[in-house]
């Protein structure tokens, strides 16, 4: 029986809803209802044409009403708002915006697709006109034009999520002085503190006025001057606002029907994203998804679930019952040179649920050191400390973040274990990779934790430490000393360990650190195989745990990415890797 399906909005959901739809079925009757002028725009995009990077606006319009009426069928009804549902009679009653009628449309299955609304929290000042929001086409437009007309030197961006972020960076691109106000302590809050703490300290160099644990209270206009007042008290004077807060799940239409909202302020779906009344349907944006890892309700606005949501409920809609099985908030920005991604949960979020994890960090190139150009970047691993199955991973660095990314996001939403990634057979050649590639390296320094082969010590963990008790081991070369050095630490290079052996105190705890831990596991593994009982190596080495100081002093200093990386020699990690596998086939 062919049916007749209403769409309540277009985009990354509605769109491939609807697209999905007439594949399985040529029989059924689609409309799509939008409330804006565009069915299908690239949302991601719109950054990047105001900043010009993107020169053509058409380019982001993904599928315009008319190619998508042509192509597929559908009826699409640009400037028509949805206004109210009636459950028991299974009609919508939609309002023409164009000419303000109001008619009635009857359904057999109904999605709302209505997505989210950028925050514009009620402070003073926020309605002038130089304060803008983007989440469409007319809003980049707005700015664009603003930009492109006026004389504009500096802006403020309020909120440091991926669209204030990105939005940083092409105002920057284009020549604008920029400050960032963020409430949290951090921005990209997928991050954890030491990872974010490149991305600070990278922002800083690129001369970001950077203001984090400060929020906006207003924003003042005084003759032809405009000032955004902080709450901390500080004013900074500039010509732009963008407010990138953060969105709110469009649910009145829902509400109104008497569908169930969940707990996140989300609407509630179950597995086959139905909501609570089986023949209306929810995505993107707007619903309440279960996290991936956690099982918990959540909230992840990203156009990758939402299109893959589209097709779900589609299929569901037409009979082919497929499940929805968890949004992991897989994840990926540039902001200017450096590159930040994450996938699955954070640590800090597995720490306040009480979950058992451990972690590991590990320094790599993106491709093989003695090939020009290699780049470093650092990993982290979070992963269930009794099975070893991985719970989250993050990479900050500049260049094969995102191939390594997604190789973990795979393999969290296959449940691999960290043994798994040891395994992996992935693609190498000099230019694009290592014989062992980062993520097996993960899966190497994971396992010898897991194993018992080494202790791992943590930078937050550094203050509190009983110089009585505990020493910090620094085994690098004389020279690296110059970079700086963690207080209080003994200085032994690692070459000179085995020889200086009975200067060092058995009862003492030592922890032994490196530039970035690789070989502060050599010497970990020569103080234990020589009856030193308690020892620990310093997970990421002094990198992290300097970046972390940096970016805690609001260094801003020219990056020393070039001095660090030639730390990591292809022969380093030729010789740790061996190591590895000969330590794990001893055990």
């Amino acid at each position: 029986m062919a049916k007749k399906v209403v769409i309540v909005g277009g985009v990354a959901g509605g769109a491939s809803t609807a697209a999905r739809l007439r594949r399985v079925s040529e029989a059924a009757e689609i409309i799509m209802l939008e409330k804006g002028e565009h069915i299908s725009f690239a949302n991601c995009g719109l950054p990047y044409h105001i900043g010009e990077v993107i020169e053509n606006r058409e380019e982001l319009l993904v599928q315009t009403p008319e190619a998508m009426q042509a192509r597929f069928n559908i009826d699409v009804r640009i400037k028509h708002q949805a206004v109210e549902i009636d459950r028991e009679t299974k009609n919508i009653k939609i309002k023409n915006l164009e000419n303000g009628e109001l008619y009635t449309e009857s359904y057999d299955k109904l999605v709302l697709s209505s997505g989210a609304d950028p925050i514009r929290p009620p402070l003073p000042g926020l309605d002038i006109e130089e304060v803008y929001t983007l989440r469409n086409i007319r809003d980049m437009d707005l700015i664009k034009n603003y930009l492109d007309n006026n004389r504009v030197e500096h802006a403020v961006v309020v909120g440091g999520g991926f669209i204030g972020l990105e939005m940083l960076e092409n105002l920057h691109h284009r020549g604008l002085d920029v400050s960032l106000v963020e409430l949290s302590d951090q921005v990209m809050r997928t991050l954890d503190k030491e990872m974010v703490s490149m991305v600070h300290n990278h922002m800083r160099t690129k001369g970001v006025d950077l203001n984090l644990s400060d929020g906006i209270a207003a924003v003042e206009k005084e003759n032809d001057k405009k000032f955004v007042v902080l709450e901390s008290g500080k004013r900074i004077e500039t010509d732009l606002v963008i407010l990138s807060i953060g969105v709110k799940p469009k649910t009145e239409l829902a509400e109104k029907a008497g569908l169930e909202i969940g707990v996140t302020g989300g609407i509630k779906v179950n597995q086959y994203l139905e909501t609570s009344d089986a023949d209306i349907y929810a995505i993107g944006d707007a619903i309440e998804v279960k996290d991936f890892v956690s099982k918990e309700p959540s909230r992840i606005p990203l156009a990758g679930p939402a299109n893959k949501q589209g097709r779900i409920a589609a299929n569901n809609i037409m009979g082919k019952k497929e499940k929805y099985k968890g949004t992991q908030g897989t994840s990926i920005a540039k902001i200017f040179d450096i590159v930040p991604a994450s996938t699955g949960a954070a640590e800090k979020d597995l720490k306040a649920k009480d979950f058992s994890y451990q972690v590991v960090h590990i320094t790599a190139n993106n491709h093989a050191g003695y090939y020009p150009g290699s780049q470093p970047m650092m990993l982290k691993l979070i992963y269930q400390k009794d099975e070893g199955r991985i719970l989250g991973a993050q990479i900050v660095g500049f260049a094969g973040v995102d191939k390594r990314i997604d190789v973990l996001s795979t393999a969290i939403r296959h449940e691999m274990n960290i043994f798994d990634l040891q395994e992996l057979e992935l693609a190498y050649s000099p230019p694009f990779g290592s014989a062992k590639d980062p993520v097996n390296m993960l899966g190497f320094a994971a396992g010898n934790i897991y194993n018992g082969l080494v202790e791992p010590a943590f930078w937050q963990e550094l203050a509190e430490l009983d110089p009585e008790e505990s020493i910090l081991l620094d085994i690098r070369e004389e020279i690296e000393l110059e970079l700086g050095q963690i207080d209080n630490s003994l200085h032994i290079p690692l070459n000179s360990l085995r020889d200086n052996l009975d200067k060092l105190d058995k009862n003492k705890e030592y922890i032994t650190y490196c530039a970035v831990g690789l070989r502060g596991y050599i010497a970990a593994r020569i103080l234990m195989q020589n009856g030193f009982d308690k020892v620990r190596n310093l997970s990421g080495g002094y990198k992290l745990y300097k970046a972390v100081l940096d970016d805690k002093n609001e260094v801003i200093e020219k990056e020393k990415e070039a001095e660090l990386q030639s730390l990591l020699t292809p022969e380093d990690a030729e010789m740790i890797a061996n190591l590895i596998i000969e330590n794990i086939k001893n055990k």
